[in-house]
C-alpha cells in the first residue's frame, strides 16, 4: 500500500510546522500507524534552514511527550507540490506563498491545517516565535486538536485500511 504523505508547512519552519509534525506523528505512533505514513515539515521562506527547531518549541512540546530536537528546517522545494499528497498550511500568508509557488495541476493539494477542526473557529495557527511561552502552548493545543481531525478526515476517506478510534 502507497504511504500517505503529508507536508506541514509555516515561514520558517521552527516553531509551527515542526510542531505539528511532532504532534501528528505521535498521534501516529498511538494508534500504531506510522509506517504507512511519510512526514515532513518546511519552510515557506529560507530564513532558518538547517536550523532545529526554536528553543521553545521543543521544551512545549517535549513537556507533551513530543521530541523535536532531530527535526531541520528546510523549506518548501517545487518538487514538494508533486510528492506530497497534502501540504497543509499554518496560516494565510503561507497558504498564499504555497498557493502562488504550486502549479495548477497540485492546487488541490493545499489546504490550512486547522479547517481539519472547524470547531475552533480560525483557519490559522498564530506564529509564536516573538511572544511568550502560552504562545508555544496555544500553539501545541491547536495543531493536536487539528492532528485529530485530519487523521479522522483520512480515516473516514478510507485512505487507512487499519481500524482504531480516535
Amino acid at each position: 500500500m502507497e504511504k500517505i504523505k503529508i507536508l506541514f508547512v509555516c515561514m520558517g519552519n521552527i516553531c509551527r510546522s515542526p510542531s505539528a509534525e511532532g504532534a501528528f506523528v505521535k498521534l501516529l505512533k498511538a494508534h500504531g500507524i506510522e509506517e504507512g505514513f511519510v512526514i515532513d515539515s518546511a519552510g515557506t521562506h529560507a530564513h532558518h534552514v538547517g536550523e532545529s527547531p526554536d528553543l521553545r518549541s521543543q521544551k512545549t512540546a517535549l513537556d507533551r511527550g513530543i521530541d523535536l530536537k532531530h527535526l531541520r528546517a528546510r523549506k518548501v522545494i517545487m518538487g514538494d507540490f508533486e510528492d506530497f499528497d497534502y501540504l497543509l498550511a499554518m496560516d494565510d500568508e503561507n497558504y498564499e506563498t504555497l498557493m502562488s509557488a504550486c502549479p495548477d495541476r497540485y492546487k488541490h493539494k493545499i489546504s490550512y491545517f486547522l479547517d481539519h477542526a472547524p470547531h475552533l473557529a480560525t483557519r490559522e495557527v498564530p506564529d509564536p516565535y516573538y511572544g511568550g511561552k502560552y504562545g508555544f502552548d496555544e500553539v501545541l493545543d491547536l495543531v493536536e486538536i487539528a492532528s485529530v481531525g485530519f487523521l479522522s478526515m483520512l480515516q473516514k476517506m478510507g485512505r487507512i485500511k487499519k481500524e482504531f478510534k480516535l
